[in-house]
């Protein structure tokens, strides 16, 4: 291992829950569950080369948290009930034999979920036409229909879902919990301009468009106890609207990173296309730089474009604790052995997201 890469080996913790090292796998959308949601054994070899390829840390895809709207894709998996919940634990066993922790992270689609076997029409906080076009890699097709706006009772479930699903990870061995807020899902919807026109509590300026947010961290903080890691992921661009970015620039930075820390986020993780890029037109800072800023003693894990570690070590020198790899990590799925025993890394292939974006065979030959 060379000496310039030593901080990403370095030992860390997010709420008491130690960490090998600096190195973790993002959060990515595989869409290869069973049609009822559970998880295969499939699933548990795919994550856990991840674990054996020498990562610290894996997050989960987005796992859906209720049987109402909160679905978005088919072949999602899902932690719902008790059925799900322990269908996860081979694929949790299988990543903690390497020694790797393992976050849930939960995930309510809302008005652009595209795929739900429990409801034909989709919700969100105003009746908005999402932009964009279905992603025909997650089996969708044509424009996303127009979702109602959420009732008061519509958005308690929503909450109660995270809630309870949080607790049912815990129950199925998970070491914490990641909040799915970023990427134009239910929670980002709640925290975008155009997305939410309410005139509640739930609407109006950025800080009062975290109410959603802190909510649900609220409730599923209160569900499984203070030793449970719990993080919320944030980002500006959408799987729907990909160029996206905070009309308030700055001072939406400091309501939203702000809001997280006063509520007592474990950590939160931001993800932008290049996560070292300015990110806003004309400024000098990047979300991981504006994060470090306005919730300063909250780990950050950083993800979004990183491919080597000179890279990862530029990002971390920005202010974040850890990096997460996403389409990096598939093509290296021993990304963190091969930067120590200083071997080449693989370029990303886009070919293994098509023409659906499930695990191919070829992954877990690798």
């Amino acid at each position: 291992m060379s000496a310039n890469t030593d901080s990403l080996f370095t030992a860390t913790d997010i709420n008491g829950v130690s960490l090998g090292n600096r190195l973790a796998v993002a959060p990515m959308t595989r869409v290869s569950a069973n049609e009822g949601g559970t998880a295969t054994e499939t699933m548990a070899r795919y994550y856990e080369r991840f674990a054996g390829g020498g990562f610290g840390l894996v997050v989960t895809e987005g796992i859906y948290t209720d049987k109402a709207f909160a679905q978005g894709y088919f072949h999602q998996p899902g932690i719902t009930d008790e059925e799900q919940a322990q269908a996860w634990r081979p694929v949790v066993d299988a990543v903690h034999r390497h020694g790797t922790r393992f976050f849930a992270q939960l995930m309510h689609a809302g008005a652009i979920s595209q795929g739900n076997r429990f409801r034909n029409a989709t919700v969100g906080p105003s009746a908005v036409q999402p932009k964009g076009q279905q992603m025909e890699f997650y089996r969708g097709k044509g424009a996303y229909p127009m979702p109602a706006a959420m009732t008061e009772g519509q958005i308690a479930d929503a909450v109660e879902g995270f809630a309870a699903s949080a607790a049912r990870a815990v129950s199925a061995g998970f070491d914490g919990i990641e909040i799915h807020g970023a990427n134009g899902y239910l929670i980002d919807q709640f925290l975008t301009d155009y997305a939410n026109r309410r005139d509640d509590r739930w609407g109006g300026d950025t800080r009062r468009r975290t109410t959603f947010v802190r909510a649900v961290f609220e409730a599923v903080r209160a569900r499984v106890g203070a030793a449970v890691p719990v993080g919320v992921r944030i980002s500006q661009g959408k799987v729907n609207d990909f160029t996206h970015k905070w009309a308030g620039g700055d001072q939406d930075a400091e309501a939203i990173f702000g809001a997280l820390a006063e509520a007592g986020a474990s950590y939160i993780h931001v993800t932008e296309h290049k996560v070292w890029e300015p990110a806003f037109e004309g400024g000098r800072d990047s979300l991981v730089a504006l994060a470090r800023r306005y919730a300063p003693h909250v780990p950050l894990i950083a993800n979004g474009g990183v491919q080597d570690a000179a890279r990862a070590q530029e990002v971390m020198a920005a202010g974040a604790d850890i990096v997460a790899l996403g389409k990096a990590a598939l093509a290296n799925p021993d990304f963190p052995n091969r930067i120590r025993a200083e071997q080449e890394v693989s370029a990303f292939d886009p070919a293994i997201l098509g023409p659906i974006a499930n695990i191919k065979p070829s992954e877990l030959a690798a």
